[in-house]
């Protein structure tokens, strides 16, 4: 028996004790280190998600830690292993996979949301999920990987050249946009309303937005408020590119008119794929993506709840992360 934490309803996790079903073949077990709060998961939290969550829930799908147990059939992976989870599941069936475009499967599963995440103390995934990490890179700063992922597929979405001027929000998502971006070449500029996430975008070199720029070619949109949606259709320069990168929970309206007037581009980035899960490794690893200076905080698992809360009210957080692991003699000996 170990523990997780479980999404019940709108506002509503617990800590709960959770079963750990052996690997069966091709699967393997992990003992999760440290797993990230991400928006999405916010987003579950205010009951936004419903329909394709089915509660309980456990949540968490930004991780790293060790392999535990193999199942059969699994090669290449040994207890022990430094893992993360690239977390999607496709049938290979359907029109995007067909078109090598799995990470938007039609029938996707994405773990953490339409299956059992990683918020837990043991945690069984198909083997074809995990991603090798370096022994010297810190769990905790493995834990940003998956959201270093997504900025490094935002970016080449994007399609950002070498010195073209992006401009981006400086939330969690944002910043590690920057950082992709600025490491690709760009001259990045950052948008932020509180004022700890401009300070930490600044001490991570990173150059506020001034309005009075007028020539904006790429602007990546991870911010999801109202008034932004209209701001960031009508800041782009001439042949300007908009990558949308979050979740809007309802339509909205856009100025047509600007898109023809102007001959903008606007592109959709969803998830990602292997190789963009390789170079975010890269990136953390190295210390292009300082990830150890976006973490706010870590909470113990059976804090996960509050962590939550606290996110949600804003203030001086960045990244909360759920430390998860267990104190049992079997998983110090699967860290060694």
């Amino acid at each position: 028996m170990t523990l997780a934490a479980r999404y019940l309803s709108a506002r509503t996790l617990d800590t709960a004790p959770a079963l750990s079903a052996p690997p069966g073949p091709g699967e393997v077990e992990l003992a999760p280190a440290y797993v990230g709060i991400c928006g999405t998961d916010l987003h579950i939290f205010h009951g936004d998600m419903d329909a394709p969550v089915a509660v309980p829930a456990v949540l968490g799908h930004e991780m790293a830690g060790h392999v535990v147990r193999v199942g059969p059939d699994v090669e290449n992976w040994a207890p022990g292993d430094a893992v993360t989870v690239m977390p999607l599941l496709w049938d290979d069936a359907c029109a995007a996979c067909r078109n090598g475009h799995q990470h938007i499967c039609q029938h996707l599963d994405f773990i953490g949301i339409d299956s059992p995440g990683a918020m837990q103390q043991r945690w069984t995934v198909p083997a074809s999920t995990l991603i090798r990490l370096p022994d010297s890179l810190p769990l905790d700063r493995a834990a940003l990987v998956e959201p270093t992922a997504v900025a490094v597929h935002d970016v080449g979405r994007a399609e950002v050249r070498d010195g073209e001027r992006v401009v981006v929000g400086g939330g969690p998502v944002g910043v590690l946009i920057a950082l992709v971006a600025r490491a690709a070449g760009a001259d990045v500029r950052v948008v932020e309303l509180s004022a700890h996430r401009r300070l930490l975008a600044e001490e991570l070199g990173l150059t506020a937005w001034n309005p009075a720029d007028d020539d904006v070619p790429v602007l990546v949109r991870e911010w999801t408020g109202d008034a932004g949606a209209d701001v960031a259709f009508e800041v782009l320069g001439v042949r300007g590119r908009l990558c949308l990168v979050a979740i809007h929970p309802r339509p909205r309206e856009i100025n047509l008119h600007r898109f023809f007037w102007r001959e903008l581009t606007l592109v959709g980035a969803r998830l990602y794929d292997r190789s963009d899960f390789e170079r975010a490794v890269a990136l953390v690893a190295d210390g292009t993506v300082p990830a150890e200076r976006m973490i706010s905080k870590v909470v113990p698992l059976t804090q996960a709840p509050a962590a939550f809360e606290a996110l949600e009210g804003g203030g001086d957080v960045m990244k909360i992360l759920v430390d998860c692991t267990d104190d049992s003699d079997d998983a110090r000996r699967a860290a060694v």
